[in-house]
Formats: C-alpha cells, sequence, structure tokens
C-alpha cells in the first residue's frame, strides 16, 4: 500500500516548525530530509525514524516497523499530532545522521 499524499501534508504540516525539512517520492512512499540528512520517511501512511541513539532514548517504548520488505527496521513515530515533540526529536537526532555522499 502506498502512502497518500493527504498523509504527507498532514505531517509536512506537523513539521513546519522544522528549518530545512524535504521531502522525496520514491515509488509511493516518502523519504524526509532535515538539513539534507535522511532522517526517517513515510510508508503505508506511518511515520517512521531511523532508529538513532537520540530517537530510541526520546521514545522508548516505540515499536521497531519495516517500511518495506527487505528494508531495516525503522521506529514508529506514534506522537504525530505534536509538532514541538516532533521537533525536539529531529533536533536531537540530526547530529548523529550522516551527510548525504554527493555524487
Amino acid at each position: 500500500m502506498a502512502s497518500t499524499k493527504g498523509y504527507l501534508d498532514y505531517i509536512l504540516e506537523q513539521l513546519s516548525g522544522v528549518p530545512d525539512i524535504t521531502f522525496r517520492g520514491m515509488m509511493g512512499e516518502y523519504i524526509l530530509y532535515c538539513q539534507g540528512k535522511i532522517f526517517g520517511g513515510i510508508y503505508d501512511d506511518r511515520l517512521l525514524v531511523k532508529p538513532t541513539a537520540a530517537a530510541k532514548a526520546l521514545m522508548p517504548e516505540a515499536p521497531y516497523e519495516l517500511p518495506y520488505e527487505g528494508a531495516k527496521e525503522m521506529l514508529l513515530v506514534e506522537e504525530t499530532d505534536d509538532p514541538e515533540y516532533l521537533r525536539r526529536l529531529i533536533a536531537a537526532m540530526l547530529p548523529e545522521l550522516a551527510n548525504l555522499k554527493k555524487k
């Protein structure tokens, strides 16, 4: 099942207080970036983030879920209706995320 544009719009609205958020559509899903770093994505209308140490510390009870078959597990963000929480989560994760390699 692909993610809906409506769910993407909802998440982007919730993340509107976070600077430099971008996304890229890929095979019906959306990869999310902050300052050019991949921090998560929208898969089957679920917000999933990379399981960094900061994300695990802020969401100790978060379930691990597969974004798609054959992928690495990611953390499910269940508090998508709290923009301030999402801002803190991404800000905490950012130093742990790798920079994208230039082609």
